[in-house]
Parts: structure tokens; C-alpha cells; sequence
């Protein structure tokens, strides 16, 4: 508890610095229109990854302060960051994926509601080429087919679509259970503001 730590830049573990930054340089790349499933497919994989990381990493800053450069040496935290991330990404995926074909539905009248699991189980397959947990494959496979079998297609995207990978960010993000119950609206909030921004680009993307 008493020691100092002295870092540099170059001391930090690149491939965490590289996974942070990331997001933040994808999202200022220009924006491609989605014109078909396979677009969407691009669209949904790339978002959903942006706001996990976005919003995790966001939040530890936020907590943590001047110490969240240390995070990168502590190989403990880092692993728990690492789990916090599949999970928060696996729950957007599914957010992401009900939104779109549901919304495509209503607004576009593209009826193959099937595509959802298609493209879904897609990614999925693609995430095993890099190591996201398989134990965690076939969790988020199960509750996906859960929340099908219960989807009001016509509604889905006009009520609270991704209040699940909200309460996913909270559930996993490592942070002490005290600090998380004080930070519990802020910490749903971000997320659903982070979600409002990519609902507004998708829209003005859309050209199927």
C-alpha cells in the first residue's frame, strides 16, 4: 500500500494500451452505409466491441483516477478486465443483433426475422478465431435463443433494446460491489447514452 510506483509509457503492456485505443480510432474512421446482410453483419460485430470497450474502459478511468495507469501491470486486474470485456461484448452482441432486424422489420419491412440468428451465430464463429471463451459461446448462444423465443419483433426496438448489455457492464465491470451500488444509474446511463449515438448513426446508415 506504501509503495510508489514510478511508470513509464513504454512499460505498459502494449497489447492492453493497443485494445484500449482501439475503439476510439475505429469510431473516427469514416462510416460505410449498410446496403445488406453482410454490412449489417460488419456493422453489428465492429459496434458492439466499440461500446463494450468504450464504456468499460470508460468507467474505470472515471473510478480509478490518476492510479488507472496501473491497471496495466497488474496482471490479475488485467485478467478480469479481459473477462469483463467477453461478457459485456457477447450481451451487446445480442442487443445489437434484436435491435437491427427488428427495427429493419418495422421501418424496412424486411420480414426474414431469421437473419437475427444467422448473423448472430456468424459472429460468434468468427469471435472463436480470436479466443473469446467457448464456455462463454455457448452461454450467450443459450440466452439469445431464450430471448427469440420471447421477441415481439414489432416492438422490440422501440423499448429499452439494450437495457441487458447495460446491466452487463454493471454486473462485470471490476469494481468493488460498494462502489458499484453508488454508481449504479451513472453506470446504466453511460451505456444507454453510448447506445443512442450508434441508434442515431445506424439509422442514417441504413441504404438496404
Amino acid at each position: 500500500m506504501g509503495i510508489k510506483y514510478k511508470l513509464k509509457l513504454k512499460d505498459l503492456k502494449l497489447e492492453y494500451l493497443i485494445d484500449y485505443f482501439k475503439p476510439f480510432l475505429k469510431f473516427l474512421k469514416p462510416k460505410e452505409k449498410i446496403r445488406n446482410y453482410d454490412d449489417l453483419k460488419n456493422y453489428i460485430q465492429k459496434k458492439s466491441a466499440w461500446i463494450s470497450q468504450v464504456t468499460l474502459y470508460g468507467y474505470l478511468k472515471t473510478r480509478m483516477g490518476a492510479k488507472y495507469v496501473l491497471m496495466f501491470e497488474d496482471e490479475i486486474f488485467l485478467g478480469s478486465i479481459n473477462k469483463a470485456k467477453w461478457n459485456i461484448y457477447a450481451v451487446s452482441l445480442q442487443d445489437l443483433c434484436l435491435y437491427s432486424i427488428s427495427y429493419l422489420k418495422e421501418v424496412f419491412q424486411k420480414h426474414d426475422t431469421g437473419k437475427a440468428k444467422e448473423i448472430f451465430l456468424e459472429i460468434l464463429n468468427d469471435e472463436k478465431k480470436n479466443q473469446m471463451p467457448i464456455d462463454l459461446i455457448e452461454k450467450t448462444k443459450k440466452e439469445f435463443n431464450e430471448r427469440l423465443n420471447n421477441i415481439d419483433w414489432e416492438k422490440h426496438h422501440k423499448n429499452l433494446p439494450f437495457n441487458n448489455s447495460a446491466l452487463s457492464l454493471y454486473e462485470w465491470a471490476p469494481i468493488a460491489d460498494e462502489l458499484k451500488t453508488l454508481d449504479r444509474k451513472i453506470v446504466l446511463n453511460s451505456m444507454i447514452l453510448k447506445w443512442d449515438i450508434i441508434k442515431k448513426e445506424f439509422s442514417n446508415l441504413l441504404n438496404f
